[in-house]
């Protein structure tokens, strides 16, 4: 099961500060949330000190005089509170949708200069909660709730001003709870931080599980093991419940402490007040906007509380964006090859070189990160321009091995790959991926139509081109026979065709690319028969002007390729075109007598059956 890196068991401030970055643009923003959430603040406590006025001024002393200016004050006073509210509002929502917008955008657009052996460790579902549920909280973050926490701490501050002002003994009262609350926040601090880390990491299992079990459903189904799948779920699920809970319960008891040590407070101000009273040392306005301005301070000071914890629970989102963000690509082009040619967002294509297509391996050296074995040692090989490399072997025997340093999906770990006789880590990578037309095992369309997806990498294309290409793949008779043709939707991953459909489409994309470099990974086993026959006999013409290398583990698919390289347990021992491996009689002498005594078998039994 994949885990994610161990990260800090402290508040960690320069991870907040690698955040900081996605705020930055929007300081004017931050600032006007600032000067509307004090200026909210202000506002809402004047309130007291009015209800303070009143009662001294009109209903003690039962006159109205002045009334009328005083009715104008409080109209204005609500008037300006309602006003900063609706700044607040807007100036937070903008906050929020354009740092969640950036972060995903940042985010996405990192995941994308990745290598593939990121992927091939990391779940889907980790990243999508990374760049959703993370995002969205950190949006959140540096919108509504520094806003409120502006807010509440101004209006604190304001009504302990003006409970000084009017009575420093109880003013004291007041404070001193503060400190205390304080103080118990500090004491919840860390153990909140551990609590939420573990949540958080649960959380991303559970979306990891979401994702893989939706995809997989069809092999779900397929192989009956529903129980076994929910039993696991289930597993995640109360994991996720017995985690949430015990945060909860550090929650509530916290929060408990703290309306235990407010609601004291009130009674102690009012205990110590009402002496004041009687000696006539506090009168009944100011007793009024005291309690008043106490029964606001304690639910915000709590709120505070609060939103102190919701900053330390996201600490572990923070991390986990860091994380993200932080994770290098273990391929990548040097500074001075982007400074020429471009990256794989700002392309210099004025720079790049044509390619023709001369592959050269010398003296190549690999193994794969975190393995002490090497699959290929010493290897060289020089493939000119056109010519086509069949790679054989057993499943598992490493047949991919080749063609992932061809991509440069991995680098050799010693020796040089040429591409036109240059090192071509001397070219950029999009400058190679551009050059390439690749048919996987597993097809993978994406959501649309057969004609977007056929037109992936260049959707300007015109529709002659497509047919053509179609035609060339065998699709083009299937495609025209759908209700929409071309513009029927695949469905997600392409579920609303076959696997042998979905493949065919995929290879009209590849030829679509129309890549100098192509790669055939067992292109052909997901169709019958009949179309990988008529596949076969047109894969000069797919090969044309091209390199091409074929991965098959049948063999009658690859008799015409002009170098046959045999791989078993991630060694090439064999190599040369068809009949100068047969002629030695070794592995692939072996593999293809086999294969072919399979075929006359299989061939027996059906002219059998039909008699």
């Amino acid at each position: 099961m994949y885990e994610e890196n161990n990260l800090d068991s402290k508040f960690n401030y320069k991870e907040w500060k690698k955040i900081l970055g996605f705020v930055r643009p929007y300081r004017k923003l931050i600032i006007y949330l600032f000067i509307s959430s004090i200026m909210l603040a202000f506002a809402i406590a004047l309130y007291p000190m009015i209800a303070r006025y009143a009662l001294n001024n009109f209903i003690i002393v039962q006159t109205t005089d002045g009334l009328g200016y005083f009715i104008a004050f409080i109209i204005v006073v609500v008037l300006a509170q309602a006003l900063f509210d609706i700044i607040w509002g807007a100036v937070a929502m903008r906050i929020d949708l354009g740092v969640g917008k950036d972060m995903r955008h940042t985010l996405f657009k990192h995941t994308q200069t990745l290598s593939i052996e990121y992927f091939n460790k990391t779940p889907v579902g980790f990243i999508l909660a990374r760049i959703n549920h993370d995002t969205h909280s950190m949006g959140g973050m540096f919108s509504w709730m520094l806003g409120s926490a502006i807010d509440h701490v101004f209006y604190i501050v304001f009504a302990l001003v003006n409970m000084f002002i009017l009575s420093t003994t109880l003013a004291w009262i007041m404070l001193v709870i503060i400190i205390v609350l304080v103080i118990v926040t500090g004491y919840y601090q860390k153990r909140l931080i551990g609590l939420n880390r573990l949540t958080r990491s649960q959380n991303s299992l559970i979306t990891a599980a979401y994702n893989e079990n939706i995809n997989g459903v069809q092999t779900i189904k397929s192989i009956g093991c529903e129980k076994l799948i929910k039993d696991y779920f289930d597993s995640v699920n109360n994991t996720m419940r017995s985690k949430t809970m015990a945060v909860d319960k550090v929650k509530r008891s916290f929060i408990f402490i703290v309306a235990l040590l407010g609601g004291a407070g009130i009674a102690l101000i009012i205990y110590a007040s009402v002496p004041l009273v009687y000696q006539k040392l506090l009168d009944i306005g100011t007793l009024s906007a005291f309690i008043s301005y106490s029964f606001a301070i304690i639910p915000r000071v709590e709120d505070l509380t609060y939103m102190i914890n919701n900053t330390i629970s996201l600490q572990a989102n923070v991390e986990r964006i860091n994380s993200l963000m932080d994770s290098a690509p273990t391929v990548f082009d040097q500074q001075d090859i982007i400074d020429k040619y471009g990256d794989i967002y700002k392309p210099k294509y004025e720079n790049w070189e044509p390619i023709k297509g001369d592959i050269e391996f010398c003296d190549v050296s690999f193994k794969y990160p975190q393995s002490d074995t090497y699959v290929l040692k010493n290897f060289s090989l020089k493939i000119p321009a056109g010519t086509s490399i069949a790679i054989v072997g057993q499943t598992g025997a490493g047949k991919s091995t080749l063609v992932n340093l061809i991509c440069r999906f991995y680098e050799p770990t010693s020796g040089t790959i040429l591409i036109d006789g240059i090192d071509y880590k001397k070219r950029s990578l999009l400058w190679l991926e551009d050059n390439l037309s690749y048919v996987l095992q597993s097809p993978h369309l994406f959501s649309g139509t057969i004609k977007e997806n056929i037109k992936y990498k260049n959707p300007l294309a015109s529709d002659e081109d497509m047919y053509t290409a179609s035609k060339l793949a065998q699709a083009h008779n299937f495609i025209e026979k759908l209700d929409k043709g071309y513009e029927t939707d695949v469905g997600q991953d392409g579920g609303k065709l076959s696997t042998g459909q979905k493949q065919l489409i995929s290879i009209a994309r590849a030829l679509m690319a129309n890549g100098k470099i192509l790669i055939l990974d067992e292109a052909t086993s997901s169709v019958d028969t009949k179309t990988e026959q008529l596949i076969n006999s047109i894969t000069s013409e797919i090969k044309q002007d091209k390199t091409s290398f074929i991965i098959a583990h049948r063999l009658a698919s690859v008799k015409s390729a002009d170098i046959i390289i045999v791989v078993d347990s991630g060694n090439i021992v064999e190599m040369g075109n068809h009949k100068q491996l047969l002629s030695k009689h070794g592995l692939y002498y072996n593999m293809y007598t086999s294969q072919r005594f399979d075929d006359e078998q299989d061939k027996f039994f059906k002219e059998k059956n039909t008699l």
